[in-house]
């Protein structure tokens, strides 16, 4: 108060009732004000517990058996909606209706994400089974380049009468 005084921020005639008590008879310490820590022996408790919702046991398992999936998220989009997010959202529509049963709802909820469109694949499992494949796909170019210079009468010859091979018992 008294350098607030003598800069002329405060004026003599505004100055508090103390003030001249404090001159007269000043503390023999300065008043110096510390905040009393608290003690606290051995490790501090963590206060907070953990929070789980639903929503987060299903995304786990989600996560577990699909895995992240093929592409990134596009954070970029504010109405970007991840596969994770559709997987939750039809799992809970799925548990709302009631019609499938509490085991089988993950199973179905991924049934129901493919009619949809939204191709669920499993961790490690291969993009296309090898049965569903097209036999033409096992085809190799040289094969292809082989048929091509034949010609399409004699290929159609070598369609028509397979290669006889001869067995070591004849």
């Amino acid at each position: 108060v008294r350098d607030l005084m003598r800069s002329g921020v405060i004026k003599p005639s505004d100055k508090p009732i103390w003030f001249d008590v404090y001159t007269a008879f000043p503390p023999k310490k300065d008043p110096l004000y510390v905040k009393p820590q608290a003690r606290t022996y051995g490790k501090k408790k963590d206060t907070v517990s953990d929070i789980f919702y639903k929503e987060d046991e299903i995304r786990a398992k989600f996560y577990e058996r699909y895995g992240t999936g093929p592409r990134p998220f596009d954070l970029s989009k504010s109405n970007f909606v991840s596969t994770s997010q559709r997987f939750v959202q039809k799992y809970n529509e799925l548990e709302r209706l009631g019609e499938v049963d509490e085991s089988a709802l993950f199973e179905e909820t991924g049934k129901a994400l493919l009619a949809e469109d939204i191709v669920l694949r499993r961790r490690g499992a291969p993009m296309v089974s090898p049965e569903s494949r097209e036999p033409t796909l096992e085809l190799k170019l040289t094969d292809m380049l082989a048929e091509q210079s034949v010609g399409p009468v004699e290929s159609q010859e070598k369609a028509a009468h397979p290669p006889q091979t001869s067995s070591p018992n004849s």
